[in-house]
């Protein structure tokens, strides 16, 4: 096929769109449903014949929250969820329905992280299963105009300097066809064939540990009700979670819902999945074989330690998985993928209607590979504690029976060596926090990219580690701060105000003069841009005084907010005005019009006031 040839399906007729999705998991869903709500036309395939069977992920921290209420889903998605209060009480014990080690609260239920966490955003972590998530995100793709195409695998693509010609088979048909796009998105997966065919240079090893996942239907809230939460804790002989003799009872849906997870040695191999094998693993873990459970679904998966160094090639664009790969620990993976998309989607809208030149692509790598790596180090670091609470009990990492029954049995005792190993014990308890409170490692991005332009302010650091505490700020390359605003009587948060695809600019009651300057460089860039004063007399209100806290500008100034909520500008007083233009033309790739911007300032003022 030559490059002026147009790829035909089996009818003959060309099947073009403007990005072809491949993989409709968490990344390529959200990827979907956010270019279908910008009005860019959209094909997203999954060579499976439906959403995700088994539950998978289901930790959704704040910021996928905030996506999901930019989107309009946050109060469907909340229909699904299991509250933050119901994720709590994380147990520590040899079964569940065995004598306690210890308990832990976890997901910032404890009232010195719950405050950090409620004054860092007005979404509030939640649990949502995947196979929830996924079927929202696909339907509300679909829903807003995206094509979505099930049982289509993707077998190959070649690209040229307008677009890519992908090969698909439709297993439904048994037939192969093609489809041209002008961008191709990898959403597919940890074992991704695109980034194999585009080789993207992985880092890091695979296959560190295996895992078995038993999804069961089965009643446990006796054992549960009085200690809710998302995750039971159950030292277990033999080989367990990662490798360690640790297993794990996770909620799905209080309280009949679950998955079990246990081991297997990963050097020998997986083991047969059967039925059998699924209720040993659940009743071992339950402790009590009289209940009764149904298993639904039986896999396995592996703990790796994966990143890609880059994700674009051309015309093509990995994310989620495909790009990063880690151990499920601190909740950071379903979470990480559709905070890619949602940093891609807007650049890949506003490329396609001529809004920004191709070079904001390269931004989306240069943005989220250092999140990708860093959220894989955080995931493994997490990981590597589990064996704390094996070492505190005098255990290896496969317990025998009867070793673990004597460990017990001995931190009961009254003497000085059983205090210290009960001390230790629970520190290797308090320790464990580390995989699940991690608000920094949540929220505290900070891009450096083309796409922010910087204001010559020093980067403030955090006077806190940054993996546990967030540290908000208006600096360009952070996320927008959240504050409460008052619009009447009802109060919204200083998110409302902004995403929906557009740029944004924040000022205060002095900062009138914005709201002339970002129409005129609206009309020359055909881009909109809101602009929302905030004062008294105003639609939005400075009630509680912590929009002129967190600004951290004049009130003339202003904050140009990106539509992914972060900061791609701060203008310190409104004698910045004239840059604007400028600023706006970086960050959209549009060299003739910063240019243009520069001559006119120059012929106005002599001198250019904007660094880059």
């Amino acid at each position: 096929m030559g490059k002026g040839d147009k790829p035909v399906n089996s009818t003959g007729n060309p099947v073009e769109t403007d990005v072809l999705i491949v993989g409709a998991g968490p990344s390529g869903a959200a990827t979907s449903a956010l270019l279908a709500t910008y009005g860019i036309d959209n094909i997203m395939i999954n060579k499976y014949g439906g959403t995700a069977p088994t539950p998978r992920a289901h930790i959704t921290n704040q910021r996928t929250m905030e996506v999901l209420r930019d989107l309009g889903l946050e109060r469907r998605a909340l229909e699904f969820a299991t509250p933050q209060r119901q994720m709590a009480e994380h147990v520590y014990a040899n079964t569940l329905v065995s004598e306690e080690l210890g308990r832990l609260l976890t997901w910032y239920n404890h009232p010195k992280w719950k405050a950090e966490h409620d004054l860092a955003s007005p979404c509030s972590v939640c649990d949502i299963p995947q196979t929830e998530m996924e079927p929202l995100l696909v339907h509300e793709a679909a829903n807003r105009g995206a094509k979505v195409l099930l049982n289509t695998e993707y077998l190959s693509q070649e690209q040229d300097e307008t677009g890519v010609t992908v090969t698909l088979r439709d297993h439904i048909k048994g037939q192969d066809f093609s489809v041209r796009c002008r961008y191709l998105v990898a959403a597919d997966g940890g074992k991704s064939q695109i980034v194999k065919d585009i080789d993207l240079p992985l880092v890091g090893r695979g296959g560190l540990g295996g895992s078995i996942g038993v999804y069961f239907k089965g009643d446990l809230s006796r054992y549960v009700e009085h200690r809710q939460g998302d995750m039971y804790w159950l030292v277990q002989p033999g080989v367990g979670m990662g490798g360690y003799s640790i297993g794990v009872l996770r909620m799905v849906k209080p309280w009949d819902y679950w998955v079990a997870t246990s081991g297997f040695d990963i050097k020998a191999g997986p083991p047969d999945l059967t039925d059998d094998l699924a209720r040993d693993i659940a009743y071992r873990l339950i402790g009590d074989r009289d209940v009764e459970i149904e298993i639904l679904e039986i896999s396995t998966w592996t703990v790796n330690d994966i990143c890609a160094t880059e994700s674009i090639r051309g015309r093509i664009v990995a994310m989620g998985d495909a790009v990063h790969r880690h151990p499920p620990m601190n909740g950071l993976g379903s979470n990480t993928c559709i905070q890619d998309a949602y940093n891609l989607a807007w650049k890949l809208a506003m490329i396609l209607r001529g809004q920004a030149g191709r070079g904001l692509l390269q931004s989306y790598e240069d943005e989220r590979v250092p999140v990708g790596e860093y959220i894989v180090k955080r995931a493994n670091k997490s990981m590597a504690v589990v064996p704390n609470l094996l070492q505190s009990l005098g255990l290896g990492g496969a317990a025998d029976v009867a070793g673990l029954e004597d460990c017990l049995a001995s931190l009961k005792a009254p003497t000085q060596e059983a205090a210290k190993k009960r001390a230790k014990v629970r520190d290797a308890i308090d320790t464990s926090i580390v995989g699940f409170n991690t608000l920094g490692a949540e929220l505290n991005q900070r891009y450096d990219s083309t796409a922010i332009v910087a204001d010559g302010t020093p980067d403030p650091g955090y006077t806190e580690d940054p993996d546990f505490h967030y540290e908000a700020s208006t600096r360009p390359g952070c996320h927008l701060p959240h504050v409460w605003l008052l619009q009447g009587r009802k109060k919204v948060s200083s998110f409302d105000l902004c995403g929906k695809g557009s740029f944004t600019l924040l000022t205060g009651l002095s900062g009138q003069a914005w709201g002339p300057a970002a129409e005129e460089v609206s009309n020359r860039l055909g881009i909109p841009i809101a602009v929302h004063i905030i004062g008294p007399g105003k639609t939005y209100d400075d009630i509680y005084g912590d929009f002129a806290r967190m600004r951290e500008v004049e009130e003339d100034g202003v904050l140009l907010v990106r539509p992914d909520l972060f900061i791609g500008w701060r203008a310190q007083t409104a004698s910045q005005i004239d840059e604007l233009l400028e600023v706006m033309g970086q960050i959209l790739d549009r060299p003739g019009v910063a240019t243009q911007a520069s001559t006119d300032r120059l012929s106005r003022s002599g001198s250019l006031r904007f660094a880059t």
